[in-house]
């Protein structure tokens, strides 16, 4: 199968791209890479449809992202920009493009409306979140139709962990954590759903070979609420204890959403892809993995 990767050098496309080769797919790469098999800007609507239209693909593969290493959560509108353009104006320009391809896009597992208990995949967006949060989940809506629209499958990653994510050695949370700049806010009630760079390649891949429409839920078999996972975290990487910050002082810090994401994520559920791709994630806990 021809599989066009939109996306290759993220942090999930570095570990699909040598995977779909090994499996036996032929892969041809795009972003604005130089490097790319196909160096498009995927917001140029002409010059994206006209050059994948030349590729052909059988599948495509959407991890179009633009998000920076360390995210202002008060800005995360303006940051997300963007992201939000790739996946509401890119998605559209892919699907334009190759419009009889298998369709396969990154979504978000801890978007959800906050509620008791993890999210199945039939639980509602987060449609009432913090201000500055509105856009981007009005962007995965988007994707979300869009995608599905077509008979295409949206694959909702948790915290994605490993080589090139935040949570990496040299990524921008574990610096956090190490420099003791990372504080548990309020109850640190959030429940973190985290999926492994790999295992997210391997979902993607077990994806291509079924005929799975929707949306599915891909994250570890091990959710964790904030206020354990950080001073875990934080003794896993030898760092100092994180300190306690009361909600309405963290509030004038990061602003609302910088509360919201530390004390109200709803963990997912991954049980749907479990029977429906037959997968499995090979990282079944982010505190067992090594930091």
């Amino acid at each position: 199968m021809k599989v066009l990767v939109a996306g290759a050098t993220g942090v999930i496309g570095r570990q699909l791209v040598p995977l779909l080769k090994a499996v036996g797919h032929e892969v041809v790469t795009l972003s604005r890479s130089p490097g790319a098999d196909v160096a498009v800007d995927a917001l140029d609507r002409d010059a994206t449809v006209k050059a994948v239209r030349r590729v052909a693909p059988d599948a495509m593969v959407h991890l179009l992202t633009a998000i920076p290493q360390a995210i202002n959560p008060r800005k995360i509108d303006q940051e997300f920009s963007v992201t939000n353009r790739l996946r509401t104006e890119g998605t559209r320009n892919l699907i334009e493009a190759a419009p009889d391809a298998r369709f396969i896009a990154q979504g978000l597992a801890y978007a959800y409306q906050p509620a008791p208990g993890l999210a199945d995949e039939d639980a509602p967006l987060w449609h009432d979140a913090p201000k500055a949060y509105t856009p981007v989940v009005a962007a995965l809506d988007s994707l979300e139709q869009q995608v599905t629209e077509v008979g295409g499958l949206v694959l909702r990653f948790g915290h994605l962990t490993g080589p090139g994510s935040v949570y990496a050695k040299d990524g921008s949370t574990t610096q956090s954590v190490l420099a003791g700049k990372l504080p548990i806010v309020g109850d640190g009630g959030s429940v973190l759903s985290f999926t492994d760079s790999h295992d997210a390649a391997t979902a993607v891949v077990s994806a291509l070979d079924r005929n799975v429409s929707g949306v599915l839920n891909i994250v570890d078999d091990t959710p964790v609420r904030m206020a354990e996972w950080l001073p875990r975290y934080a003794a896993q990487l030898g760092a100092p204890k994180p300190k306690h910050v009361p909600a309405f002082l963290a509030r004038m810090l990061v602003g609302a959403f910088g509360v919201a994401y530390m004390t109200r994520l709803r963990g997912a559920d991954n049980s749907r892809a479990r029977l429906q791709l037959n997968w499995r994630p090979r990282h079944t806990s982010f505190l067992s993995d090594e930091a």
